[in-house]
């Protein structure tokens, strides 16, 4: 098992990041070659004023209509995302690593009980997504079995490092399983729906620039 774990926090954790890397940089600039051919005429009022305040205006909780109407779905969209970033940046463990394969050194680490609690809100999120999907008609009506198997993904590396970090079964089994789910997690970002995360804040700020430069009106 040793040898298993050096190998996925080795070679197969810098394939991972590799295939991260590369294929986000493949998407965005295959987005951008398609946004300025295909709509070039909408390049032309993409607007740093307007886009940032579209992206400020929607970073705050409750504070757009789209956040007011739906609270609950809100409070828990926030808290899921701070600690889906946080957890896996700060985490004590994990900037030991941070340090060790790219020389990133952090003044600052998430402490294990926070790091602790932010995880299992994590996973009560995800739960909280799952259930929504199966309850509320509109989001059952549209959701698709890669939308379960993206959930999964984003939730397994937060169930088996707790696991792991409590050592709740093998420890070096559930060690070793995070790390791979990890992995895949990052790995599949440029692939999925998960991509969002790449274009979140250009789609926002396309959203903002049409709204404020062209119909004149804020977009929240």
């Amino acid at each position: 098992m040793h040898d298993i774990y050096n190998f996925v926090v080795g070679p197969l954790a810098w394939f991972g990041w590799g295939v991260f890397i590369l294929g986000a940089i493949y998407k965005l600039v295959y987005a951008y070659n398609k946004f300025i051919t295909k709509d070039a005429t909408s390049a032309h009022y993409m607007s740093w004023k307007f886009g940032l305040r579209s992206i400020g205006a929607w970073l705050i909780p409750f504070f757009t209509t789209g956040w007011k109407n739906n609270p609950l779905v809100t409070a828990v969209t926030f808290v899921f995302h701070i600690c889906l970033v946080l957890v896996p940046i700060f985490l004590s463990a994990h900037a030991i690593l941070w340090q060790q394969y790219f020389g990133i050194e952090f003044f600052w680490t998430l402490p294990d009980n926070v790091a602790d609690i932010m995880t299992l809100l994590v996973i009560a999120a995800c739960v909280f997504f799952a259930v929504r999907r199966l309850a509320y008609p509109r989001v059952k009506f549209i959701t698709e079995a890669k939308d379960w198997w993206v959930l999964l993904l984003v939730v397994s590396p937060f169930i088996t490092g707790y696991l792991a970090y409590h050592q709740i079964f093998d420890y070096q089994f559930m060690i070793v399983l995070h790390v791979i789910t990890g992995l895949a997690w990052l790995a599949l970002i440029p692939f999925s729906r998960l991509s969002h995360m790449l274009f979140a804040l250009f789609t926002r700020a396309y959203i903002g620039s049409e709204f404020g430069g062209v119909r004149k009106v804020k977009d929240w």
